[in-house]
């Protein structure tokens, strides 16, 4: 009589279990969940054209307060001559403060249901502030860049602080206010200072003028 064979069962290792599962799965790709300009409906008593003005605006401010922050940090790279050890450490403290600013815009952002500017391509092409040229420059130079671009930031921070209480969206207008625009001014008064033409030493009596 024939012995019986005892069934087939498929074997695996622990070893090749545990390999496998650790192995990345690579080369993933989707469409957008979510491309810029489209708002996701979020509960948060507010109309979608209120959200979506408020994300036109909030944009446009990353974008520039982005190049703002790379500015500092081209600056701070490049910063060089006698007032190196006053301006190297600032240029470092405001980097990191507007790189705090540019997170808390872009969780706002997401807070209103949309998707936020994040690489250098699309900053690139939304920003209003000119391209300095790659290389070093004299440091009144770098002080007057950082100075006009704080000004162009302002100046839609203003508009957008303006807009959104008008349009009852207090949460981006406290975010503008209160954090922003405070702390860009801030930083263009410290800038500021290092463009006044002081005597360092001995005060000398200003001629009277017309002479």
């Amino acid at each position: 009589m024939a012995k019986e064979r005892a069934p087939q069962h498929a074997t695996t290792s622990r070893a090749s279990v545990g390999a496998g599962r650790s192995e990345p799965t690579l080369h993933q790709r989707t469409g957008e969940n979510q491309p810029v300009g489209r708002t996701a409906k979020l509960p948060i008593a507010l109309d979608e054209k209120t959200c979506a003005a408020s994300l036109e605006l909030l944009n446009r401010i990353v974008a520039d307060s982005t190049t703002l922050l790379d500015l500092y940090k081209k600056h701070h790279w490049q910063a060089a001559g006698e007032m190196f050890y006053q301006l190297h450490p600032l240029f470092d403290k405001h980097l990191n403060e507007q790189l705090e600013l540019v997170a808390a815009i872009g969780e706002r952002i997401r807070l209103l249901g949309g998707a936020g500017i994040a690489m250098a391509a699309g900053v690139a092409g939304t920003t209003t502030i000119p391209r300095p040229p790659r290389g070093w420059e004299d440091v009144p130079v770098q002080l007057s860049r950082l100075l006009e671009a704080h000004e162009r930031v302002l100046k839609q921070l203003r508009t957008a602080a303006r807009l959104t209480a008008e349009a009852g969206d207090y949460g981006t207008n406290d975010l503008l206010v209160s954090d922003v625009i405070r702390t860009n001014e801030r930083q263009v008064w410290s800038i500021a200072e290092h463009l006044v033409d002081a005597p360092p030493v001995r005060a000398e009596e200003a001629e009277a003028a017309g002479r």
